[in-house]
């Protein structure tokens, strides 16, 4: 099977290299890339593309690599024995499988999402290099070994918050989605909204892009924002005139909220809003 992308999901030439790369060597796919670029939903499409079952790991800053493999509950075991619950004898009833152990245990290959792995401490993915290497691991508690019934598909998503060991980085095959272009944004528009009036797209692509390459904004909008920004102005109906004006006390674009994600940007453009009337 190959991966050429869905209905549902624009992706690059480049970007199908990576992802068919990475399930013919079965080695993980480092996926980087703005927030919003669609890194997550990556790992839905390829599942349903593969038609295989999809396991999601979403990692955070407490996260520890163990929780993946599993966890051994011994506070409940002590109060069951307080108890007298004869279930306290089999010590596997107090080992809770985490999602590599649900990946490698399927009896079909899954695809593993391992979401925003920079979240979690430094230590995180060296503490994962044997396990995704070998795909196995020993469960100290009741000595089986764990290993992957089908080597399964994994797609590791990072916001580059944080470097990642070279030790992990050369298992996963990498790849960096870059910030679509004006034509394949069209393109992802299109999937989510066919419908959608052609001069309202023009303008407000002219505004977004406008707006990602200002000097000084804290927070570039994102590929998901425009989409939510899109639905807004549909649903209020705002003529591609309301975009194409370029008043000067209305720098701000209509429905800004969902453009721009802190004071510090709102507050640039009404600099420059202030600026450009004392300019007239």
């Amino acid at each position: 099977m190959r991966f050429t992308g869905t209905s549902n999901y624009v992706a690059t030439d480049d970007l199908k290299v990576a992802v068919n790369a990475a399930a013919t060597l079965r080695r993980p796919l480092l996926v980087k890339g703005e927030p919003g670029t669609g890194k997550t939903v990556l790992a839905i499409e390829v599942a349903k593309a593969f038609n295989a079952p999809l396991i999601e790991w979403h990692v955070k800053s407490t996260t520890k690599a163990q929780q993946g493999l599993y966890e051994y509950d011994a506070v409940s075991r002590l109060r069951d024995s307080q108890l007298g619950d004869p279930k306290v004898h089999d010590i596997s009833n107090y080992i809770r499988k985490g999602k590599l152990w649900e990946a490698f245990t399927s009896p079909e290959t899954p695809v593993l999402l391992i979401d925003e792995i920079d979240k979690a401490d430094i230590e995180f993915p060296n503490d994962l290099l044997q396990e995704l290497d070998r795909m196995e691991f020993h469960v100290y508690e009741t000595g089986e070994t764990v290993k992957a019934v089908n080597r399964p598909i994994v797609i590791i998503t990072s916001n580059n918050e944080k470097e990642l060991p070279d030790a992990f980085l050369r298992r996963c095959f990498f790849h960096y989605i870059k910030f679509p272009d004006p034509e394949t944004m069209q393109s992802i528009i299109d999937v989510h909204f066919p419908d959608i009036r052609r001069d309202l797209v023009r303008e407000a692509l002219n505004i977004f892009y406008e707006i990602r390459e200002m000097p000084g904004l804290k927070k570039k909008p994102s590929t998901s924002e425009l989409l939510d920004w899109l639905k807004l102005l549909m649903h209020e109906d705002l003529p591609a005139d309301v975009l194409r004006s370029r008043d000067t006390k209305k720098l701000i674009p209509p429905l800004h909220g969902a453009l721009l994600k802190n004071e510090q940007d709102v507050m640039l453009f009404e600099r420059l809003a202030f600026m450009a009337r004392r300019g007239e």
